[in-house]
């Protein structure tokens, strides 16, 4: 049976991110081999400043902020792609055979790294489950992913996102 290749899409503040740490949670709880990263706002009081990838390993990186010069910029936010390489390329290579990958996100200041853009790439040609957060806007390489046969897109929102982890640990069993 083929790994499942999972795009979660939705709108941004919708859930995604939280859809994607309680099944985190749920893998490790079940002792799943896992690999990956998710993403947290940086806050100033109630202001958002910026950007954190978080590792399931623990390493974290400061993603975009709004006092990083970029380039690239996004919005209002200057990305650190080398910070981001440094800590996310290594925790995506050499994931167990029959394990689960999950990736939050494909935006657009993580898709503006070649370098991360071929390892998830590489990732969707091994016999590992990916599970990926995605916004609904266009872009040229999540609309590639989106495109692919082996790939399936289900769209988080307000109905489905607090059953949604379990629906996916449910998936990625039977894998």
């Amino acid at each position: 049976m083929k790994r499942p290749r999972l795009l979660l899409e939705g709108r941004p503040g919708i859930g995604k991110t939280t859809v994607i740490r309680r099944l985190v949670e749920l893998l490790r709880e079940r002792d799943f081999p896992l690999r990956g990263f998710t993403t947290e706002e940086i806050r100033d009081g109630r202001r958002r400043i910026g950007f954190e990838a978080e590792t399931v390993l623990g390493q974290r990186a400061v993603l975009a902020h709004i006092d990083l010069p970029g380039p690239p910029r996004v919005g209002k936010y200057g990305v650190d792609l080398p910070a981001f390489e440094k800590v996310v390329l290594p925790v995506l290579r050499r994931p167990k055979v029959g394990g689960v990958v999950v990736i939050d996100e494909l935006g657009k200041m993580e898709l503006a790294s070649a370098r991360f853009r071929e390892e998830i790439t590489g990732l969707l040609d091994r016999e590992v489950s990916v599970v990926a957060t995605v916004h609904v806007y266009r872009h040229p390489y999540t609309e590639a992913l989106k495109a692919r046969p082996d790939v399936e897109v289900i769209r988080v929102n307000a109905r489905n996102r607090d059953a949604l982890p379990a629906r996916l640990l449910e998936r990625l069993s039977q894998a």
